[in-house]
């Protein structure tokens, strides 16, 4: 069993928070511990969620990176507003973000964009993201055509890039016994100040 948690022990600022939880995370060896489920909405208010991997996050935001013209993407158009789960099973934690969402720049994302494998970088070429296809033959002839057209010197295509999820609250969640678990959230106060408060579980 975990250690509680208690609004008089966490650390002031949620990304500090967030950090030593992240760390905890990585340090015990868990698979794929930047691993979230992102939640949206479209313009109706219909909801859909995937998973995604968190590439970075600061003082502005989470950031994640994926196909502009993918549903998450059209979602972000209409309502830039998204949710982020982590789910650590193994050290019974849960981390949820809800805040507004923008792009990164285009710096920012050609910086990443030339991190990836070269498969990666040429699956974004080759995968008009939740379009539907006629099979996987299609997919093979796509990525085929940009590596005839790329080779190994990829750009970034105009349609793929990153997102920043500026948080304005972050619940941290710890199981404990007779799932009494502990909540406490930081919410955005006047001034940009966060606020700590524990919720019923």
């Amino acid at each position: 069993m975990q250690a509680g948690l208690d609004e008089a022990g966490v650390a002031a600022d949620p990304l500090r928070q967030f950090e030593l939880w992240f760390r905890a995370a990585t340090d015990a060896g868990l698979y794929l511990p930047n691993a979230l489920t992102l939640a949206t909405a479209d313009a109706a208010g219909i909801p859909s969620a995937r998973a995604v991997l968190l590439k970075g996050y600061d003082a502005d935001g989470f950031v994640f990176y994926t196909n502009y013209l993918s549903r998450k993407g059209r979602e972000f158009d209409v309502n830039p507003n998204a949710c982020l789960l982590f789910s650590w099973e193994e050290l019974q934690r849960q981390v949820r973000i809800e805040g507004s969402v923008a792009k990164v720049s285009g710096a920012e994302s050609d910086e990443y964009f030339a991190t990836r494998p070269l498969g990666s970088r040429l699956g974004a070429w080759a995968s008009p993201q939740s379009e539907v296809l006629p099979g996987r033959a299609a997919l093979e002839a796509r990525l085929a055509d940009a590596t005839r057209r790329y080779g190994d010197a990829v750009p970034r295509p105009p349609h793929w890039g990153g997102y920043r999820i500026a948080p304005h609250t972050i619940e941290f969640w710890q199981g404990r016994e007779d799932r009494l678990h502990d909540r406490i959230r930081y919410r955005r106060g006047e001034n940009s100040n966060w606020l700590i408060e524990r919720l019923a579980p």
